[in-house]
């Protein structure tokens, strides 16, 4: 009974922790610490998606997180692998911009490039 309950709270979390970036103001589905969910939701502030940019931006968002390397926690990845994912994660950006509206867009720019500010990134 315990199993088929984990399972069942396991499977309920994955269909419904994607929306969850869009729809929580303060923690997303990455909480405080970060992660995924806080990513979406620091690139999408400020941004009102429709039903139709949703799914589409959730199925950019899988189809990346599929291609991202694993790794062993607690070792870093080596460089060639820091760089994959650099380039996995500039793509995706690029693909998320390709779905907004011109509206959205700039407001989009702006959250990108204070990410990368944050991180050291520069412009």
């Amino acid at each position: 009974m315990k199993r088929h309950l984990a399972v069942l709270s396991a499977t309920a979390l994955a269909l419904c922790g994607s929306p969850l970036w869009a729809q929580s103001p303060t923690g997303g589905a990455g909480g405080a610490g970060g992660g995924p969910g806080r990513r979406m939701e620091t690139l999408f502030a400020g941004i009102t998606l429709p039903a139709d940019q949703h799914a589409k931006i959730d199925s950019i968002q899988n189809h990346y997180r599929e291609q991202m390397p694993s790794f062993t926690p607690g070792s870093p990845p080596d460089s060639a692998t820091r760089e994959r994912i650099r380039g996995l994660f500039r793509h995706e950006i690029d693909d998320f911009r390709a779905v907004l509206t011109p509206d959205q867009q700039p407001v989009f720019d702006k959250n990108v490039a204070a990410i990368r500010q944050r991180r050291g990134g520069g412009p």
